[in-house]
């Protein structure tokens, strides 16, 4: 039949000749701006929103962790003054024990201070004058 219509004298189709054309390098960075505004737009407007996660809660705070296996843990939370120590598997959350006195704080670390290292440069020339 399709030789019958190419013989009639209509014009052959070409394959792909509806298909649209492939983006320009302009379109694909424009999309991808797109694509970065719509993420960090839609981060701002999560972070303004009325009870988002982001913020910690009052009067509730982890003191320690310690992994105990591959998905079980045991924390010590602080609860408005009064510290339990609680066991989180995948099951679930159990109270394990109320401490009657709190946990020492610990102090959190503190980047080292790089004025005060020595010079690269000066320590390799030390090392490579010593001979073994």
């Amino acid at each position: 039949m399709s030789l019958a219509l190419l013989a009639a004298g209509t014009p052959a189709v070409k394959v792909g000749q509806h298909a649209a054309a492939a983006p320009s390098m302009f379109g694909a960075v424009l999309a991808l701006l797109a694509v970065l505004a719509l993420i960090v737009g839609l981060g701002w407007v999560l972070k303004r929103m009325p009870g988002s996660g982001f913020k910690p809660a009052e009067g509730l705070r982890v003191v320690a962790s310690l992994n105990v296996g591959a998905k079980e843990r045991v924390v010590v939370v602080e609860v408005n003054g009064e510290q339990l120590l609680l066991g989180v598997t995948a099951g679930g959350i159990n109270t394990l024990h109320r401490l009657p006195d709190p946990l020492p704080t610990t102090e959190p670390a503190r980047l080292p201070d790089f004025k005060n290292l020595p010079n690269f440069a000066q320590l390799l020339q030390q090392r490579l004058r010593k001979e073994p």
